[in-house]
């Protein structure tokens, strides 16, 4: 028992032994560490710029702090802006670099341009009208009284030559009277006998008709009036009794067995038509029905109102079925030429402002994705795609999507780009200091939802002005189209495009521009269906888009006035699709069944700008 005791004790005193001696090894090495910290040289070491380097989220530029942390909106690590470019005496310096995982998570592509034929699908719409060289009016040659009409109403076919009216004219009396008795001076004097037969040719007496009288040997009271063409009478001007002057319209005939149908194309389309063109088509009125015909004309002028140009093709009619005035939907397939290869590049490829054109080149032969900025000259829109003429060479590779971020971060950092092409840094309405965000900045953007409307909170009191005032233009619209007034809806339509075209977009700068200039195009394209299809129909399905747009922007960019504006919504229109319009009214006034259904709708969302 004893001996267990001594070694407890033993063990007890080694143990505060090596503690001392621990205690001792370590005291004198922290002591020669320590030093005076003025004597330290810093040299190498630059405090001051490590304090002052902006952090930034490559997806997301528009963040700016003064520190390291993560995106409010995509949760990505922050990185320092002058990484953002790259040093070096092989590289351009207005290179715009990110790393790997930022350009995975702002999803940024790239293809190699390369060559091809230009082909584009053309969606034309128009009607069938008459072939004007089919088209005969029937005047009357003398004046004379009507004793009898063969047509009895608008409508009734004839042959060629079937009789129309017979008429009683003094005057045509008197010239065969005229004509007998030149008969008897045929031998003698043959240029009177000639003259006096071709008075009556002009007529339109025909030369079997004038030997007859001469056979005869007596005048004829009663002449017909002959149709000149096969066709259906489709106006007649005389009844029975009517005295009638030389130079009266009697009837109209056309020819329906070959008609014209008759296409609208917008300027943008026309340098991809050509004479030859195959047009395959359709007819609202015969479903099922598929028709093709080849142009034959286009027409030389734009109309100064509606912004189309007329495109011809003639179609065979036999039985009649195409009528005058169809509506026809159209499709046409071209190639500006057979055999030229043109640059094409995505639409989502190119930053357009209106004046200028820029891509952004992929860099080769770079460990972390490159670009450099670059103005192209556009050609030809083609579908999804543009023809570049200037600016890019086969071969190149160029960023198709995520382009807007990868400009966004060539502004942050000075460097040219699609508002600032020549370079240096720009200012924005939430810079601080030396380029940092506000904490309240910075948590206005975590409450807003996925940053979708983050820019409305900044875009300019001059530009939602100019939205405040598209808007109002754009319910007295509405109103027409509740009204069911066609003639009314046109005129205030032109009145939105030119509302339309007063909107500055250079007010705006990086996504919120590149979201306006889409939601232009459309809005632009839309309206003008408004104004040049027929029919209130065919105009509500361009109008609903135009309110899916505005309503869109409103989101995006603010709310432009002070008076509320509500989104109202109608299940049952477009055949139970339903379709939403803007209202600055609570009650429901449907634009798309006016009186029929007018109160048919709900209201789904509310704009205040309190």
């Amino acid at each position: 028992m004893s001996s267990i005791k001594n070694n407890y004790k033993l063990i007890i005193v080694a143990i505060f032994v090596g503690i001392f001696f621990g205690w001792l090894f370590f005291y004198s090495s922290e002591e020669a560490t320590l030093v005076n910290p003025d004597t330290v040289s810093h040299e190498g070491h630059d405090h001051s710029a490590e304090e002052s380097t902006i952090w930034t989220c490559s997806m997301h530029p528009q963040i700016k702090q003064n520190k390291p942390g993560k995106c409010p909106i995509c949760a990505m690590d922050l990185i320092p802006l002058a990484s953002m470019s790259v040093e070096g005496d092989d590289v351009d310096p207005y290179e715009i670099v990110m790393t790997e995982s930022a350009a995975k998570l702002a999803d940024i592509q790239s293809m190699v341009v390369s060559k091809g034929v230009p082909e584009k699908t053309i969606y034309l719409q128009g009607k069938v009208q008459s072939d004007e060289r089919n088209v005969a009016v029937i005047t009357a040659r003398f004046g004379g009284r009507i004793e009898q009409l063969f047509v009895n109403f608008t409508g009734q076919n004839v042959r060629k030559g079937e009789k129309l009216a017979t008429i009683y004219s003094p005057d045509l009396v008197t010239a065969q009277h005229e004509l007998l008795e030149a008969v008897t001076f045929k031998e003698s004097r043959p240029s009177l006998y000639k003259a006096v037969r071709n008075k009556l040719k002009l007529w339109d007496l025909t030369d079997k008709q004038i030997s007859a009288i001469e056979v005869k040997g007596e005048p004829q009271y009663y002449f017909e009036i002959l149709s000149p063409i096969s066709g259906t009478v489709i106006m007649r001007h005389v009844a029975i009794g009517d005295y009638v002057k030389e130079g009266t319209t009697l009837f109209k005939v056309v020819d329906l067995s070959k008609i014209w149908v008759m296409f609208d194309a917008y300027e943008s389309d026309l340098p991809w038509i050509k004479l030859g063109d195959k047009v395959d088509f359709t007819i609202q009125a015969l479903p099922g029905k598929n028709f093709s015909a080849k142009v034959s004309y286009i027409d030389p002028f734009i109309n100064a109102e509606t912004r189309v140009a007329k495109v011809r093709v003639v179609v065979p009619n036999p039985k009649l079925n195409l009528k005058p005035e169809m509506f026809v939907n159209g499709l046409l397939e071209s190639k500006i030429a057979e055999t030229a290869n043109e640059i094409l590049v995505p639409k989502s490829s190119v930053l357009w402002t209106g004046k200028r054109a820029v891509v952004y080149v992929k860099v080769p032969d770079r460990q972390s994705p490159s670009f450099l900025y670059r103005e192209v000259v556009l050609g030809p829109e083609v579908g999804s795609f543009f023809v570049v003429t200037e600016g890019l060479d086969e071969g190149e590779e160029i960023a198709t999507n995520g382009v807007f971020k990868i400009d966004a971060a060539a502004q942050l950092v000075g460097f040219p780009s699609m508002m600032n092409p020549d370079g240096g840094k720009t200012s924005s309405a939430h810079n601080h200091g030396e380029g940092s965000m506000s904490d309240e900045e910075i948590k206005e953007i975590e409450e807003t939802e996925n940053g979708a409307i983050y820019y409305s909170k900044y875009v300019s009191d001059k530009f939602k002005k100019q939205l405040g005032d598209l808007i109002d233009v754009y319910l007295k619209m509405k109103d027409t189209f509740v009204a069911i007034n066609e003639n009314e809806v046109n005129l205030e339509a032109k009145k939105v495009l030119a509302s339309l075209n007063n909107v500055d977009m250079t007010l705006l700068v990086g996504d919120a521009h590149i979201s306006w200039m889409k939601l232009l195009a459309n809005l632009e394209s839309n309206l003008n269906g408004i104004i040049s299809m027929n029919g209130i129909e065919m105009k509500r399905k361009h109008f609903s888009t135009v309110s899916d747009d505005l309503i869109d922007a409103i989101k995006k960019f603010g709310m432009p006035n002070k008076k509320a504006i509500y989104v109202q919504f109608c299940p049952m229109a477009f055949n139970n699709k339903g379709a939403y319009w803007l209202s600055d009214k609570k009650e429901i006034r449907n634009p798309y069944f006016g009186d029929k259904m007018l109160k048919c709708g709900e209201i789904k969302m509310e704009f205040t700008n309190k």
